[in-house]
């Protein structure tokens, strides 16, 4: 590594962030009340969790010189938690029954969405547990639940690995909030100056020279008025002397 250590042992204003130090709530559908109590346990049964991504899908166009990208479509990947299951199995019965409502197998009929998504929430400590990053996915619900593996020759416990889906996910950080209020104003300005690139300029230069515009047909008028003003007291001198 070029440059200073002390330099380098300086740049650490923090700790590291750890893997280990979060926590995921999964609020249970309201239909899913009957399951609330084992919904609860899920925060502290959830061992592997993972705080997922954002991909910009993006189209080639070319113009003249380099072939440019450009975004079109934004995509989140699928969120996967794996479970401690207690001896119960009360974790693998709410997914059993949350699964089983998205698509009941009496009469295969998909309900609607709204009947059975949730919003979960995934939080990031420091070392010293205080909160320091915290997510939303919005609309989530299961999509897949592995299958549990049973062995005479082990004496492991079982776990469950979920994966979701979800519409969209947001930062829940007093930072994301302010940069979302700093770029609607930003939005709101660009939309009246007709954008932040050359329109805007353009649109200004139009404003501008509408203003000098105004300024001289006021600075004509006032103009025309005064001659006028000035050639009827003229005549009004002339007629009086006669």
């Amino acid at each position: 590594m070029a440059g200073n250590i002390n330099d380098f042992k300086a740049s650490f204003k923090y700790d590291l962030a750890r893997v280990n130090k979060f926590d995921v709530n999964i609020p249970v559908p309201l239909t899913l009340i009957p399951y609330v109590a084992s919904a609860r346990q899920l925060t502290y049964r959830c061992e592997n969790a993972t705080l997922p991504g954002r991909t910009f899908s993006t189209v080639d166009q070319r113009t003249y010189g380099p072939i440019e990208k450009y975004p079109t479509l934004t995509s989140f990947t699928d969120l996967d938690l794996t479970f401690i299951v207690d001896d119960d199995m009360s974790q693998k019965l709410f997914f059993d029954a949350w699964l089983n409502f998205i698509n009941p197998q009496y009469n295969n009929n998909f309900r609607y969405k709204g009947d059975y998504a949730t919003v979960i929430t995934i939080n990031q400590y420091d070392v010293t547990n205080q909160l320091t990053y915290s997510i939303n996915l919005y609309d989530a619900y299961p999509i897949s639940m592995n299958q549990m593996d049973l062995d005479w020759s082990s004496d492991g416990f079982h776990k469950l690995s979920v994966t979701f889906a979800y519409t969209y996910w947001k930062n829940n950080s007093l930072q994301s909030v302010g940069m979302e209020l700093v770029d609607a104003g930003i939005n709101a300005v660009s939309s009246a100056l007709g954008g932040l690139g050359g329109s805007a300029i353009g649109t200004l230069q139009s404003s501008f020279n509408n203003l000098t515009n105004s300024v001289g047909d006021f600075n004509d008028n006032t103009g025309s008025a005064a001659i006028n003003t000035t050639l009827s007291e003229n005549e009004t001198v002339v007629s009086d002397e006669n």
